[in-house]
């Protein structure tokens, strides 16, 4: 997960802009007549983001005299299209980053509703309830409603578990190598955001797409891998590891290619020859 400030937009704004061109009269007053709903449920959200405690927020189907759908097409047909009143403020939410959110890994393809718009349709366009994630991520946690603290998944604006090592591999010898990734809870985390951790990289099937990419990441180096062991030696090919170990684990400490590199240097099969199996 990538973790980032939750965006300074206001909620109240973006939710009057959205709405700023509506044509039917009936609609439009239905639409203004919540905005203060709006206004404090997204206040609402962000204090209980704060503290995991996203599971208290009560689900409604309808807002005033406004329906699920009718909020849903705010979004969709207000923010999120290309030409709506609202595109400048989803645009500046897609934008903040390059990388899914949740996987960290995949290119942003929409933005996720974190409490899901259609069980929480007062935050369809809540700047704090939206994510910049790839398209796999948003589906594999589609309508995902937490109903405890231990289930709640966990929130890039609001969460962050960069500070301590939990994503580990292992290599599993074979024709290529396969790394396989787990979830190493740490200490000083409570049994809490481990639960959540664990869901999440579950949820999410990180584990498939970090080996993946540890395949891949294998492909591009055994060439040069080949050459160190015939003038280095084993030694050689764990050195040259474990500096790319090194330098990945600054950019991102719990990154795939951090836990990849050091399960490759961890391994003496690997080291002495393992990589070469193709």
């Amino acid at each position: 997960m990538i973790s980032m400030v939750c965006p300074t937009l206001d909620a109240n704004d973006v939710f009057i802009t959205c709405i700023s061109r509506v044509r039917d009269p009936a609609l439009k007053a239905r639409l203004t007549a919540i905005t203060d709903d709006v206004t404090t449920a997204s206040m609402d959200y962000v204090d209980k983001a704060r503290n995991n405690r996203l599971h208290e927020v009560v689900r409604q189907a309808v807002i005033g005299d406004v329906t699920t759908a009718e909020m849903e097409k705010v979004y969709t047909q207000r923010m999120a299209g290309k030409k709506s009143p609202g595109r400048a403020a989803y645009d500046e939410i897609f934008n903040s980053s390059a990388k899914c959110l949740l996987c960290a890994q995949r290119k942003v393809d929409t933005l996720d509703h974190h409490l899901p718009k259609a069980h929480y349709p007062v935050l369809a366009v809540t700047p704090a309830n939206l994510l910049p994630a790839c398209a796999s991520c948003n589906k594999a946690k589609l309508a995902s409603i937490p109903t405890t603290a231990d289930e709640a998944a966990l929130h890039p604006y609001f969460d962050c578990i960069e500070n301590e090592r939990w994503l580990l591999g292992q290599v599993v010898p074979g024709t290529p190598a396969v790394v396989k990734f787990r979830v190493e809870i740490p200490e000083i985390w409570t049994q809490q955001l481990a639960n959540r951790v664990e869901l999440y990289f579950a949820a999410l099937s990180l584990g498939d797409l970090y080996s993946a990419e540890a395949a891949e990441e294998l492909s591009s180096i055994r060439h040069q891998l080949k050459g160190i062991h015939a003038g280095e030696g084993i030694q050689g090919v764990r050195d040259e590891l474990l500096a790319r170990y090194e330098s990945a684990s600054v950019a991102r400490l719990n990154g795939w290619r951090a836990a990849t590199y050091q399960s490759f240097a961890e391994s003496d099969w690997f080291c002495d020859g393992g990589f070469a199996e193709e």
